[in-house]
């Protein structure tokens, strides 16, 4: 561990016992007690390791890429209040071993350390003819045994010499139907997958036939992707001066927003795939390999961007809200709680669920949110600006494999400070959706700034400054 770091963590008191685990104030025992749990599921440990190569096979070198121990993540992760966190280590020739070996060892004397954390097992997944996912594990009896399964058949990077034939769309397809197999299935997310894109829906490693080729050959395990990338501190200098770099590393088109190209165009792919019905979730992760404080790109988990999942603080119940939806996400400790509810003619749905209602019903929606009081790690305090009510029609599968686009998306209402009342700490909203003659699906999303759509991220943009959060969505039929 770099002495920076243990320094931070002498600074900040990290120990098993030195401080609690922060904690939705909501809690809701009509809904199996479940509460919001900030996560994050893309953390890279020092077994991201580099390699030498002067050696047949190349040999592991600790430390190479990333750099901190595993319960160094999971203490930083309880500091910045995570209730949850996946371990996803990237691989390389034989990487498996390395995984199996040692990674996973030193994960299960983080879970005994940081018991506070739930602690998943997975790895970033060199994905067969993709760039990188996000592989989540199922905490099983054998769950080290399922990872290396997956990776040493699977992993693109795995074989020495490397072999292109690894490096397919039909092998990605032929690991996801191996997993589906699996009888506890893992999960797959797709990471920062506009980031090797060279423009406005001019794709890279990802495009859109191949994301809908996952979602239908296991929609149990393909559930989505990174709405936000990790990497987002890649202008910031140890000083905290600013630097000439754009966020999430995103070289060839930027973020909006801090956010990916797939998620934030309005009407976009993301759109796209809701407008078929399919449950396709977002999540936002840190992609941690080495903290800004010590030259790297990267916040520790939870500094800046939190997954919040819908659930019971268990690995069973974590793992099935990231897989039916019960997601919203933030950046920069914007808001810390959401509600998000549709009802109609006594029925409801929130996140992630569906409501029936009959044609021509009205449908009323209640957001209801919670704009933490006090500083962030950023040493400032954010308020929520503006709240966007957005819908789009559910229709038939797309003809056109490749298609990125919703017409029929569309920002019904946007609601600033004067349009919501408080309920004490809470800022609640309402709106009636009238008349719903057609399948459809509402999202929200919400700013501290006054841009009207996330724009471009200059190069050198302070993140701190530019903070969103979305919800996924309620799917509304017709019985």
């Amino acid at each position: 561990m770099h002495t920076l770091s243990l320094r931070i963590a002498f600074a900040l008191g990290l120990s098993v016992s030195s401080f609690s685990c922060s904690q939705p104030n909501k809690s809701d025992p009509a809904d199996s007690n479940r509460q919001w749990l900030a996560g994050d599921h893309h953390i890279h440990s020092r077994f991201s390791v580099g390699w030498d190569r002067t050696k047949n096979p190349p040999t592991p070198k600790l430390g190479g890429d990333a750099i901190y121990p595993t319960p160094m993540n999971a203490l930083m992760a309880k500091h910045y209040g995570l209730s949850w966190i996946v371990t996803t280590d990237h691989g390389g020739p034989f990487h498996s071993k390395v995984n199996k070996e040692m990674a996973y060892p030193e994960l299960l004397m983080s879970r005994q350390v940081v018991p506070e954390v739930v602690q998943f097992y997975g790895m970033e997944f060199d994905t067969p003819g993709a760039d990188h996912s996000s592989l989540i594990i199922p905490h099983t009896h054998d769950e080290v045994d399922l990872l290396f399964e997956i990776e040493s058949k699977f992993n693109k990077n795995e074989p020495h010499p490397a072999d292109k034939s690894w490096d397919t769309e039909p092998r990605m397809l032929e690991a996801l139907k191996a997993m589906d197999q699996f009888e506890s299935k893992p999960i797959i997310m797709a990471n920062h997958p506009s980031r090797s894109a060279t423009g406005m829906g001019e794709y890279g490693k990802d495009h859109p036939a191949e994301l809908r080729d996952w979602n239908d050959t296991a929609p149990e395990i393909a559930v989505g992707m990174s709405g936000a990338p990790g990497h987002q501190a890649k202008a910031l200098n140890p000083d905290r001066s600013i630097r000439q770099e754009p966020r999430g590393g995103y070289k060839g088109f930027p973020t909006l927003g801090g956010f990916d190209q797939m998620t934030a165009r309005l009407g976009g792919f993301w759109d796209s795939m809701l407008g078929e019905g399919r449950h396709w979730w977002i999540t936002s992760n840190s992609d941690s390999h080495i903290n800004w404080r010590e030259g790297g790109a990267d916040f520790w988990p939870g500094e800046y961007s939190k997954t919040y999942v819908w659930a019971q603080k268990n690995h069973e119940d974590i793992l099935d809200g990231i897989r039916r939806g019960r997601v919203f996400v933030t950046l920069g400790d914007l808001i810390s709680e959401l509600e998000v509810t549709a009802r109609s003619d006594g029925a409801s749905a929130e996140i992630g669920g569906t409501l029936e209602v009959k044609p021509g019903a009205d449908v009323e929606v209640t957001i209801r949110f919670l704009d933490p009081t006090g500083n962030n790690a950023g040493e400032s305090d954010p308020s929520v600006a503006r709240v966007d009510l957005i819908t789009g029609q559910v229709t038939a599968p797309a003809s056109d494999r490749s298609t990125d686009t919703n017409p029929t998306t569309k920002v019904v209402s946007r609601f600033s400070k004067k349009d919501w009342k408080s309920e004490g700490p809470y800022r609640v909203l309402s709106y009636r959706l009238e008349n719903i003659d057609s399948n459809s699906y509402l999202r929200i999303r919400g700013t501290n700034g006054q841009e009207l759509e996330p724009q471009q991220d200059p190069l050198g943009e302070d993140p701190w400054l530019d903070l969103w959060f979305y919800a996924n969505p309620i799917f509304i039929n017709l019985k």
